[in-house]
């Protein structure tokens, strides 16, 4: 969950900073001017916004992973432990037809991500926690998990959906500024849009930014799914999975730096938080792996 979090969190930020940027220079407004909105001239600022800020995140992805979790990557194993990991994650990234990413540990309760901007240049981490609590078939279960997000190129879709996604945000709170600005605040200066419609658009970008978290939310616990079957096709059958989601479900799942959140193995809030949860409950995931035993 760690690492999706940390994707959404930095995305947000980027596309706020950027917009703050652009009103500072006079170029934020994007087609919205004194004599109205021109539809065109800001449905292409908004697609530069958008992707820039997902594109931005998304190469940050890896260096923000290590930096928000504190992990090392081992480049020369310094126990036998390392040495398996290693060897199993370089298994199953052969098995999968990537090349091998790096291997981190990383101090915390049990959990593990995947991420990076491209897939034969990926980072699988796992906790001290999950190495310690799970024998190593459950672990290699969660390895094959992140291998196959990785191996799916769940980060780059994730991207082009946030980019998506990030498009309407600044779309919608651009013409709902002007709205504002224009209508409700009565503006009628012929040099465009006042404070009212910088204001009303930072605001409406955070309001907006959160619902479009929802729908990127939803993608990601489909993803999640997915990834589950995908450690049942590397480990040759769904048991091993399975039981590393059954251990885990009764583990408190490892505390991921907000911002990472949909990255991790575990994770996942009731009522409604789950709107806005990156994993589905632990029981949907087991029931799909053994829908997809009988299979």
């Amino acid at each position: 969950m760690k690492r999706i979090v940390l994707f959404l969190a930095t995305n947000l930020a980027v596309v706020l900073v950027l917009s703050i940027v652009l009103n500072l220079l006079g170029v934020g407004r994007g087609g919205v001017s004194a004599g109205g909105i021109n539809i065109g001239q800001l449905l292409v600022f908004s697609v530069v916004v958008g992707f820039t800020g997902s594109f931005i995140s998304l190469l940050m992805s890896k260096p923000m992973a290590k930096w928000s979790t504190g992990a090392t990557v081992i480049t020369q194993p310094g126990n036998s432990t390392e040495q398996w990991l290693l060897a199993t994650v370089r298994q199953l990234s052969e098995r999968a037809g990537i090349n091998m990413p790096e291997v981190a540990v990383y101090d915390g309760e049990p959990n593990a991500f995947a991420t990076g901007a491209f897939k034969n240049s990926a980072l699988v981490a796992v906790s001290t926690g999950l190495l310690e609590s799970m024998n190593r078939e459950e672990v290699e279960a969660v390895l094959g998990h992140e291998i196959a997000h990785v191996a799916n190129g769940d980060m780059v879709t994730l991207t082009l959906i946030q980019g998506v996604v990030n498009t309407f945000v600044v779309f919608l709170a651009r013409v709902v500024g002007f709205f504002v600005d224009k209508v409700l605040l009565r503006n009628g200066s012929d040099r465009g849009p006042g404070i009212g419609y910088m204001v009303t658009v930072f605001v409406c970008e955070i309001v907006f930014g959160l619902v479009a978290s929802i729908i990127v939310a939803w993608f990601s616990r489909q993803r999640e799914f997915r990834a589950d079957a995908g450690s049942a096709k590397l480990l040759g059958n769904a048991g091993p999975m399975q039981r590393a989601l059954a251990r885990l479900g009764g583990l408190a799942p490892g505390a991921l730096p907000g911002s990472m959140a949909a990255s991790g193995i575990s994770a996942g809030p009731g009522g409604w938080g789950a709107l806005f949860s990156t994993h589905p409950p632990m029981q949907e995931r087991i029931a799909a792996l053994q829908a997809l035993d009988r299979q």
